[in-house]
């Protein structure tokens, strides 16, 4: 007679965690650390409820941030306290996912206090699983939104204090305080019979979920024994003993049995048509140009100036000439908080072959619009690569002589087209006239469909013909 398993790892997870090599059964978490134990109840809940295909696990910054080592399901890695918002997002374009956002108390009551909100005042149908263990755990035991007063950690050598620090920020008593969430619990991993208590709630919320309840949110009190400097056991009787007079556990809302599964109605989606009149796109200029056959060097473009030059559009319409002709390409933004005359740079790459990461820190290629722009960036110019200095507003020269240089007023050559603001097409068309990286025509073909006031199209193809005409006049032999 076979033998009846009655215990055994949930499927929700991963046979081995790689996190700590081949093979591996056990996590990283520290002994008595309570995520191991939520993170089992999670798995179990998922398993119970037959959802493992459907679950997207949404993992938060801190000490549970491999958490995609360990659940065998949907996994996002998402920014620091943004957990509920990636939520949102998957919420709204798959109906039928289970979302799970797992966040600690630095990620949820800290950083990501307005992502938390927010989407619990929405009443987004997704589960939210907080781990309070009252410290920074991961980043070395600074004081929490959640840490007690009195409290030593890492920032707080001498205990919180109520009058530097404020109290500590009670979550679940927050998110019950606003109206739609269904389904709001604080619960304890204090003890086993503490434990069972947690894994009926960690099931509900789910649950609640997949019959389309709406928000539900659950605080986990979990030990930290690291952070604490506490043995493990100790580590479990200060949690019942002196964190839950601060933290209650009880169930602050449950309205989720009161409640029908919420209708699914059918939401209209724009045809293709609707959707490029939304965009302002015009279908009938539409981008009309042969893939590129013939083999380039991969461009690393460092487009730099002050805001106001079009150093961004022009990064974008020279990404966009690229993807026309079937080309890689990339387009990474820099720039300050002022709207104009703040520092910019846009880097662009070109390849024929996949691209790995859009940073530029070596460019090839240097347009430099103003002063500023040239000392920040000749330095790092590639040697042989190509330097395009904007002589309307740079007096000097280089000072390295072991690259390629490009003198060229694109300031002065756009006010005698008739926009001041088009330099950057000059730039644009005198870059491609040195470089072949991408056609003319190309860029000539891909204006009307990118700039989004139709009267200025003239103009800028002007200044296209504007930067051809002067680099055929003074570097007929080429740069």
């Amino acid at each position: 007679m076979a033998p009846t398993v009655k215990h055994q790892k949930p499927t929700a997870f991963y046979d081995e965690f790689s996190r700590k090599g081949e093979g591996q059964k056990v996590t990283h978490y520290c002994p008595g650390c309570g995520h191991g134990t939520a993170h089992k109840l999670i798995a179990e809940a998922i398993d119970d409820l037959g959802v493992q295909d459907r679950t997207i696990f949404c993992s938060p910054v801190g000490c549970s941030v491999f958490a995609y080592y360990y659940f065998d399901c949907g996994n996002i890695q998402c920014a620091h306290g943004r957990a509920p918002a990636v939520a949102t997002g998957i919420r709204r374009v798959n109906e039928d996912a289970i979302v799970i956002s797992y966040q600690g108390d630095g990620d949820l009551a800290g950083i990501g206090m307005g992502a938390i909100v927010h989407a619990a005042n929405r009443g987004e149908n997704i589960t939210v699983f907080f781990v309070n263990n009252a410290i920074y755990g991961m980043t070395g035991g600074q004081m929490a939104p959640t840490t007690l007063l009195g409290q030593k950690t890492a920032t707080t050598p001498m205990g919180r204090s109520l009058a530097n620090d404020g109290q500590p920020i009670g979550m679940a008593e927050l998110i019950s305080a606003l109206k739609p969430p269904v389904y709001v619990e604080r619960v304890s991993l204090g003890d086993p019979g503490r434990v069972l208590r947690a894994r009926r709630a960690i099931r509900k919320a789910l649950e609640n979920q997949v019959r389309g309840k709406g928000f539900s949110f659950v605080e986990i009190l979990s030990p930290c024994p690291v952070g604490w400097r506490m043995g493990a056991m100790e580590a479990r009787k200060w949690l019942i003993e002196t964190m839950e007079p601060v933290f209650p556990v009880k169930s602050f809302r449950d309205r989720a049995k009161d409640l029908r599964p919420a209708r699914k109605t059918a939401r209209a989606r724009p045809s293709d048509k609707e959707l490029l009149e939304l965009l302002s796109i015009d279908r009938g200029r539409d981008w009309e140009v042969q893939p590129r056959t013939e083999t380039i060097e991969d461009q690393f473009v460092k487009i730099a100036g002050f805001g106001g030059q079009g150093v961004m559009s022009g990064g974008v319409l020279l990404a966009n000439c690229a993807i026309a002709e079937g080309l890689n390409a990339t387009w990474l933004p820099s720039y300050g908080p002022e709207m104009r005359g703040g520092t910019a740079s846009a880097s662009v790459i070109l390849s024929q072959r996949p691209i790995g990461a859009p940073v530029v820190d070596r460019p090839n290629v240097l347009i430099a619009m103003n002063g500023p722009s040239l000392d920040a960036f000749e330095e790092k110019v590639q040697p042989g690569g190509l330097v395009m200095v904007n002589t309307s507003l740079i007096e000097r020269e280089l000072k390295r002589t072991d690259v390629r240089a490009l003198y060229f007023p694109a300031t002065d050559i756009a006010k005698n087209v008739g926009l001041i603001m088009t330099s950057n097409l000059v730039a644009l068309s005198t870059y491609i006239s040195a470089s072949g990286a991408v056609r003319m025509d190309t860029l000539r073909s891909v204006i009307p469909v990118s700039i989004k006031r139709k009267g200025l199209i003239e103009v800028n193809l002007k200044a296209v013909d504007a930067g051809l005409e002067y680099f055929r006049e003074h570097y007929p032999s080429g740069v």
